[in-house]
């Protein structure tokens, strides 16, 4: 590996990273040669791959197929943490390495769970809608309490994956005065400070995800789980939507069998119109468009470590290795 050998690069689905607000002079000079794509068409990408030495991709899927037929492809950095839209077996068959990035959105994403648990329980969707109904207006007293607010001081909060995002979310939520339970990663962690999800779940008022999506953890939260939870608990999920059955979820939810529930993924993403979450218009239900890591600050530092990522790799060096 040597700065010879790197010569060209392309960028797959800029957008989804950069609306025009963020500097790319780092990433820009960590190649010679740039193809810049918004999203890169289906009928372009084996094109695209060609005769480039490394890829960026954030959510464009590279398959066996895609990664079998490449002749120059050297370096495929994932702008992302997760892997799973790399088919990394064939990476390695065909000798290219492959890079993500760690850590670029913790403070981004903690910030928005606590935006999605503080307007759950302030109930500040319901009260801002009351004031441009004219509910307040109206109102013979100075205040309005229509809708119950809860304080998180006391509360329990229990956290599944504790990562750097699940220690970080830990960290505020002590700040706001509440106890911490933390999850087992499996039946075989015997790590002290840990309890199984299902003796968690009773426990908790709160339950916030930050675990990867894996075949062993997916629909973790179900029926089974749900139900032994409080009835006025609440459900945050900024991980991935497939940990959360989401049918469940809407019954549990409809039945008044958990207090609330927030979450910036789904299961399909982006998701159709007539998504059943969507059209549930729920009142204790908060989705917003996997946005938790969006922030101007996070998408810079995701950039800027593309670009130390790609300069390693000249420097025959692998950094953020998957």
């Amino acid at each position: 590996m040597s700065d010879s050998g790197i010569q060209s690069a392309a960028f797959l689905d800029l957008d989804s990273v950069d609306r025009g607000d963020l500097d790319l002079s780092k990433i820009n000079a960590a190649v010679d040669r740039w193809q810049w794509y918004g999203l890169v068409k289906d009928d372009e990408l084996h094109e695209a791959l060609a005769n480039v030495d490394v890829v960026v991709s954030n959510k464009v899927v590279l398959t066996d197929d895609h990664l079998s037929r490449v002749k120059n492809l050297k370096l495929v950095c994932i702008a992302a943490t997760g892997t799973n839209n790399i088919d990394l077996e064939a990476a390695a068959r065909n000798n290219i390495a492959v890079c993500n990035v760690h850590g670029y959105a913790t403070s981004s994403v903690v910030q928005h769970v606590f935006s999605l648990l503080l307007a759950l329980t302030t109930r500040i969707n319901e009260y801002t809608s009351a004031v441009r109904q004219g509910d307040w207006s109206r109102s013979q007293f100075f205040c309005l309490l229509d809708y119950p607010v809860r304080e998180l001081a006391g509360k329990t909060i229990g956290i599944v994956g504790y990562g750097d995002l699940g220690k970080a979310v830990a960290k505020i939520a002590e700040a706001f005065g509440m106890k911490v339970l933390l999850a087992k990663r499996n039946s075989e962690d015997e790590r002290p400070g840990r309890i199984t999800l299902h003796e968690l779940l009773p426990q908790v008022d709160v339950l916030s995800l930050h675990c990867p999506l894996t075949g062993e953890n997916r629909g973790m939260i179900g029926a089974d789980e749900l139900v032994l939870m409080k009835k006025d608990a609440v459900l945050i999920n900024t991980a991935r939507g497939g940990l959360v059955d989401e049918e469940a979820l809407l019954d549990a939810l409809k039945a008044h069998q958990l207090g609330g529930a927030g979450l910036d993924v789904l299961e399909q993403e982006p998701p159709p119109v007539d998504y059943p979450m969507l059209k549930a218009e729920l009142p204790n239900l908060i989705i917003t468009p996997h946005t938790a890591w969006v922030s101007r600050e996070s998408r810079q530092r995701l950039i800027d470590e593309i670009a130390l990522n790609i300069k390693a790799f000249k420097a025959g060096k692998l950094r953020n290795a998957v």
